[in-house]
């Protein structure tokens, strides 16, 4: 197995949280990534978090699905350095930990547009992204090595280069699971997560969708991409998530989009679940919002994270609150895909 080639200078703020006021060398190394994204931080200079960096931050986070808090947490920092890899920059191939990135991204619309079924477009090199990989080199006559280096970018640049905005396979394949999925609630796998506080929204959303006959399963964990592993190991045929925003009186829904790719059943469900949710508690509907979270990216089904607010809502409407959230699933599910 080949090494990866050698990658751009890395600086990681793997202390706290980089935020406006910090300075030294690790802000600069931020700055030069944004920078190199086309992200201007002026009036900042080198090594300054000033209010240009935490504009150009904010900017980056909406641009990528993020959370917008102009804080360059691991989730950012995470990002930014995905941002800067391109197609053929490095040797591409399945290891442990998998790698991450826009080259890898790439890779996947490439594959998924020449019709291998690279998995969803989420910029992790999987198990589905290797066996794409490796039917695309056994179709073209290359070494079937499963591994994306220099040969292998060649043929998918070349034979891309034919095709003028085809639809994914992998557009395909999602709407084919939708189209022969379940079509009522019951025997439906359900697993509900949530990232803290929320646990009494959580608990009535279970026995909510327990009466209706759902398999439920509860995941309690501050890392969204911890909550994502769970729901994946457990077979979820659906993942719903709940955040409390404190701030607001509204509810809003989010679902995977990323790398010009968005998960139609995530799409329909959140914008499901937004209305439902802020008509029954009576709040503002904020409606569906395409995100690129970890719980979102990094769960294999569709899914969704329904931020509503405030507590003195939620809190003694929490029985009205679950079975909205239960009728969005139910419609959700018996919605034809033809």
């Amino acid at each position: 197995m080949p090494a990866p080639a050698p990658g751009v200078r890395v600086i990681r703020p793997a202390f706290a949280p980089l935020v406006q006021g910090n300075t030294g060398p690790a802000v600069a190394d931020v700055q030069e990534r944004l920078d190199a994204l086309g992200f201007a931080v002026a009036p900042d200079g080198p090594g300054v978090f000033g209010p240009g960096t935490r504009a150009a931050v904010e900017a980056f986070q909406h641009r990528r699905g993020l959370r917008v808090d102009g804080v360059c947490g691991r989730q950012t920092w995470s990002a930014l350095v995905e941002a800067g890899r391109r197609l053929g920059d490095r040797f591409l191939y399945r290891r442990s930990p998998m790698l991450r990135g826009d080259d890898v991204a790439e890779l996947q619309q490439r594959l998924s547009a020449l019709g291998f079924d690279a998995g969803r477009v989420d910029g992790i090199f999987g198990d589905r992204t290797s066996r794409a990989l490796g039917e695309f080199q056994r179709n073209v006559g290359l070494p079937v090595d499963g591994i994306a280096g220099a040969s292998t970018v060649q043929e998918l640049l070349r034979l891309g280069s034919r095709h003028v905005d085809p639809e994914l396979v992998t557009s395909v394949r999602d709407r084919e699971e939708l189209r022969h999925g379940r079509r009522t609630l019951a025997g439906l796998r359900v697993a509900v997560g949530e990232e803290g506080g929320v646990d009494v929204a959580t608990g009535a959303l279970r026995r909510a969708l327990v009466r209706r006959s759902a398999v439920v399963t509860t995941h309690h964990h501050p890392d969204g991409s911890m909550l994502a592993a769970e729901a994946n190991a457990v077979g979820a045929d659906v993942f719903i998530g709940i955040r409390l925003d404190g701030a607001r009186s509204a509810c809003s829904a989010s679902y995977y989009a990323g790398f010009h790719y968005q998960s139609p059943g995530g799409r329909m469900l959140a914008e499901l679940v937004a209305t439902a949710v802020a008509g029954a508690l009576g709040i503002v509907d904020e409606g569906a919002h395409g995100m690129s979270l970890p719980v979102l990216r990094e769960t294999r089904m569709p899914a969704v994270i329904c931020d509503v607010g405030p507590p003195a809502v939620l809190v003694p409407g929490v029985v009205t609150f679950a079975d909205a959230v239960v009728d969005a699933l139910a419609r959700w599910v018996s919605t034809p895909w033809d």
